[in-house]
């Protein structure tokens, strides 16, 4: 009975949310914890399955399985280290860089100078969208925290607001328009036209952000939320900034350039990746060449802090005074939310290993629902299990790609955009992104709980909502 992924999946939560809400355990204790207890649970049958279905030979699924629990905490938390450390530590940097040269001050005064006080949010909102379609989600907020906190000091209000539209613009961004990794998975598998889900995936995402902003309002206005005090980014020193006279700041060109570098690099290697081949361009073409080697993700946030420590160099008038703290405590604070996050990654990994993806598929192979809201719910089930937007939605595709093109009475890009929109639905504790917002945002785990996991659910269901709209009113586009 205990072995059943659904009750090792309860036990978990249980333990997470009971241990960091009730028992103020610290969150790296709680979901170290959690995954000890699921991954004691699991059989050794169902880490085989797991292994089997993820494509690997029956000789790496019986090893796996063979693999004492430690170790295969220990390399989940490797793997997620792996995967967002290097970021998390750069955009650590990025962001103590910026506020104490005043780069983010800069930019915050010039995005009030055209928007106004009254629509900077609006700016937020849109502008996250809009990076988050080339750029991942973590590395969108990454780079846009540090001019929330700028603004929210500005302000004297709106921090939370701020936050929940930075999220709302990159977690759609992300998941509905390529060539992010989910959308770009999706396309394959259910022979969507990358240009048909990159207009529909815009067009939902429009309508879902600004379902997103109203609620961000709302929430704002009913539980507002102060910036708070942080070691990368100390109220007094954000406030002596703000107060600053203009003429002390870096030019805006300058001040861009740690977000500008790594967007360009990233933007640029995808492009590339998408619509070019460099080894059949020639290997010649060494502008190419650069630009995919210094646009894979990593050396691309390491480009944008090197730039970051540059525009600190020069606005302190060419002096090393300063870099060396601002680097020490960048690392220090991100080196916390590295370990959270991988604690997160390794327990989502060892749901995973339970069999709970293969659980809900054999639940829903009979459901004789309408196949868009199947889509969203499959997706939506297998997200809020085992944490991760993108599993969700290669899972929920490997089910639902032999039903796209045979007898529907809708284009199966609907399909594909319910996959999208159910794969929001709902983070918690067992998704890294949602420890990266928690903290870097310096939200307490109950404030993330109640806005930001409410504020993807949200834009999800509209989104399921505008999809069957659609599809009832240009079943064939």
């Amino acid at each position: 009975m205990l072995q059943d992924p659904l009750i090792i999946l309860v036990i978990g939560m249980v333990i997470v949310v009971g241990g960091i809400i009730g028992g103020k355990l610290n969150p790296f204790i709680a979901l170290i914890l959690a995954a000890l207890v699921v991954a004691w649970l699991t059989p050794a049958t169902a880490i085989v399955e797991f292994a089997l279905s993820k494509g690997q030979s029956e000789t790496a699924a019986n090893a796996l399985a063979n693999t004492s629990i430690g170790e295969r905490i220990a390399a989940a938390f490797g793997s997620t280290v792996g995967k967002i450390g290097i970021l998390i530590a750069m955009a650590a940097i990025i962001g103590k860089a910026m506020l104490m040269s005043g780069a983010a001050e800069r930019i915050v005064r010039s995005i009030l100078g055209l928007t106004g006080e009254k629509n900077a949010p609006l700016a937020f909102l849109s502008g996250s969208f809009f990076l988050g379609i080339p750029v991942f989600f973590d590395t969108v907020f990454y780079l846009m925290i540090p001019l929330a906190k700028a603004m929210a000091m500005r302000l004297k209000q709106s921090y939370l607001l701020l936050v929940l539209c930075i999220t709302a613009g990159a977690a759609m961004a992300n998941s509905l328009v390529p060539p992010t990794p989910g959308p770009l998975f999706l396309i394959a598998e259910m022979n969507i036209p990358i240009g048909m889900m990159m207009v529909g995936g815009f067009l939902v995402g429009t309508v879902t952000i600004i379902a997103g902003y109203f609620f961000a309002v709302w929430v704002n206005k009913r539980n507002p939320i102060p910036l708070r005090e942080s070691l990368d980014a100390p109220l007094s020193e954000i406030e002596a900034l703000a107060n600053k006279d203009a003429s002390q700041l870096p030019s805006l060109s300058i001040s861009l350039s740690p977000i500008l570098v790594p967007l360009l690099l990233i933007t640029g290697s995808a492009t590339i990746n998408t619509f070019m081949d460099v080894n059949e361009a020639g290997s010649e073409n060494i502008l190419l060449v650069l630009l995919k080697f210094f646009g894979e993700k990593n050396m691309a946030l390491i480009m944008g802090a090197m730039a970051a420590l540059l525009t600190l160099f020069l606005q302190r008038n060419k002096s090393n005074d300063g870099m060396k703290g601002a680097v020490q405590s960048a690392l220090t604070s991100g080196g916390v939310i590295i370990l959270i996050t991988a604690a997160g990654g390794a327990f989502g990994a060892m749901l995973q290993q339970t069999g709970i993806s293969l659980r809900i598929a054999d639940l829903t192979s009979g459901y004789q629902m309408a196949l868009i809201p199947l889509a969203f719910f499959i997706t939506a089930l297998v997200r809020t299990a085992q944490g991760s937007a993108t599993v969700a939605m290669i899972t929920a595709s490997g089910i639902l790609s032999g039903m796209s093109t045979t007898g529907l009475d809708f284009h199966h890009l609907y399909l594909g955009l319910a996959i999208a929109c159910g794969s929001k639905l709902v983070p918690w504790m067992n998704d890294s992104g949602f420890w990266i917002v928690c903290k870097m945002s310096n939200l307490t785990e109950k404030e993330a709980l109640r806005t930001f996991s409410p504020l993807l659910t949200i834009m999800g269901i509209v989104g399921l909502i505008t999809i069957m709209i659609a599809a009832k009113i240009f079943p064939l586009i």
